[in-house]
């Protein structure tokens, strides 16, 4: 994730045919990259939205990092904040993620087996067929009815593993308003992986 085009090709390919190709789709490239959001590094005095709301990052003399007004506080030196701020964002998204599960899942009458967190780019979550529940942690960093659509729209595989109209059915039931988190999601979603944790 450091912005760069990598160009793979075949063992037994050809380099001026990859070449070639790439500089054929150079505009494509381009574009593809302009619609990336810029990377922003994460540090003491940067902005960080949690839970919709942005938080100045301030070094303070705590134990444990803590919001207060505007502020996250949180202790330690540069080297290993990204590493301990990752920790926080990850505790804090799994608490919010586990109530919002059981939430909809005592909706539905069904049970999950259990929870774990990742950071991906290519889903906000899963379900297995066991019950088992992933969630990318980055949700936190979203306003809380998103993060409670994603734990709908999982714990509602439960029922129903597919996305057919009885699937959204489900979704609509236990969270009637689901369309509007859905659209910030895919409007606003790939902004959550622009913040970069050094260490995590």
């Amino acid at each position: 994730m450091d912005g760069a085009v990598r160009l793979t090709m075949p063992k037994n390919g050809r380099e001026k045919a990859a070449l070639d190709f790439a500089r054929d789709k150079a505009d494509w490239l381009q574009a593809a990259m302009d619609r990336q959001p810029k990377q922003q590094l994460v540090g003491y005095e940067s902005a960080l939205p949690i839970e919709g709301q942005i938080y100045t990052i301030r070094k303070a003399a705590v134990r444990t990092p803590r919001l207060e007004g505007t502020d996250l506080l949180i202790g330690g030196n540069e080297a290993t904040l990204g590493k301990r701020l990752a920790g926080y964002l990850k505790g804090l998204a799994r608490d919010r993620l586990a109530l919002a599960s059981r939430h909809y899942a005592d909706k539905l009458d069904r049970e999950f087996s259990k929870i774990t967190l990742r950071d991906t780019r290519s889903r906000w979550g899963s379900c297995t067929h066991d019950g088992n529940l992933m969630f990318s942690w980055r949700l936190i960093l979203a306003p809380p009815s998103v993060l409670d659509y994603v734990a709908a729209h999982e714990v509602a595989h439960l029922v129903e593993m597919n996305h057919s109209p009885a699937y959204w059915a489900n979704v609509a039931r236990i969270m009637p308003e689901f369309e509007t988190h859905r659209r910030w999601l895919k409007t606003h979603g790939s902004d959550l992986h622009r913040y970069q944790f050094v260490g995590s």
